[in-house]
């Protein structure tokens, strides 16, 4: 996967812990960086990589918010760090933590720094869609609320369509199951919901919307990487090829930036690894299967994934699967990145 390196145009303290880095996009990497709602960006920070959502709607200037977390290394550099002019190394957009359409009625649920992927959500629809909003936002205190300005505009500015909650955990304590559900259920029904946060919040309101008749639950993990996709492990790839040569397999044909691929996938070789050895430029970050980068639509065969913590029922059901984790069971394979 190629990596760029890109200028930070600005730095804006959002809160005393919460930055957000404005990212310069050169003309000739506009379509590189397209991007939709809700994607983030994996960025080298100092000797880790980690990956940051954007909280910009598409069209507007590439931008990243990171919160700085206790014992969080790469968070403590960027926003101690990290300052205007200085160039940072990214991979492109990913995940999917998008919504497909920009119309009818959502449900963003987020705490701290959830808000991001959210806020690039919830800015696409109001300015490009016809959607409805309801914003829960949970934070410790007023002090703590990130994007807290760009909230109240954005409700003055479209006072039909974004209704904005806030919780405090200064005023009200930590939100159970029991007085979420009273909160969010009235926004609920046929509500496509989006739902970010640290994991005992997102399930209190996973737990929360049970009863509730929604129309679909999106959720995106904030976890560190235990990979660096950042480094290319040159020895091994050449060494998995050369023993990959020999090896019969099933017919794999892939599309991926506007060219057609047939290449053969090996039994017990996950996808990735075979197009990475051929020379593909195939999305990907975590390589655990929590991120999502490596999404693809399987259009032919049938693939077992070892693990899968980003796709839903839905997603499986219309043939996306993850490349990093897909080991061919039924051939042959027909993939499409387009």
């Amino acid at each position: 996967m190629t990596s760029y390196s890109l200028r930070v145009a600005s730095v804006v303290a959002e809160t005393a812990d919460a930055r957000s880095f404005v990212l310069d996009v050169p003309p000739e990497l506009a379509d590189v960086f397209a991007h939709e709602p809700g994607q983030f960006l994996t960025v080298r920070a100092a000797s880790v990589a980690r990956c940051y959502s954007l909280c910009n709607a598409p069209g507007s200037p590439l931008t990243i918010t990171v919160k700085r977390t206790v014992d969080g290394f790469g968070s403590a550099w960027m926003c101690s760090s990290v300052a205007e002019g200085d160039v940072l190394e990214v991979l492109p957009p990913a995940g999917r933590f998008t919504p497909r359409s920009l119309d009818g009625s959502f449900l963003l649920v987020a705490a701290g720094s959830g808000i991001t992927p959210v806020l690039g959500i919830l800015r696409t629809v109001l300015a490009s869609g016809s959607g409805t909003v309801t914003l829960f936002y949970a934070n410790r205190d007023e002090q703590s609320v990130i994007f807290a300005g760009v909230l109240r505009e954005l409700a003055a500015s479209y006072p039909s369509r974004l209704r904005v909650v806030h919780w405090l955990e200064s005023v009200s304590g930590l939100p159970s199951a029991a007085a979420l559900e009273g909160l969010l259920s009235p926004f609920a029904s046929g509500a496509e919901v989006f739902l970010c946060g640290p994991t005992p919040f997102m399930e209190a309101v996973e737990t929360a919307l049970r009863s509730t008749d929604v129309a679909r639950v999106h959720v995106e993990k904030f976890q560190s990487l235990a990979e660096d996709p950042f480094v290319a492990s040159a020895e091994s790839s050449v060494a998995s090829s050369v023993a990959s040569s020999s090896e019969e397999g099933f017919a794999l044909d892939v599309e991926i930036d506007g060219a057609a691929h047939s290449l053969t996938w090996p039994a017990e070789r996950r996808m990735l690894d075979v197009l990475v050895e051929h020379g593909l430029s195939a999305p990907s970050s975590c390589r655990e299967g929590r991120c999502g980068a490596c999404t693809c639509l399987l259009l032919d065969g049938e693939v077992e994934m070892v693990n899968n913590e980003v796709l839903d029922s839905v997603d499986l059901a219309d043939g996306y699967v993850l490349a990093c984790q897909s080991l061919p069971k039924v051939g042959p394979f027909r993939v499409s990145y387009e």
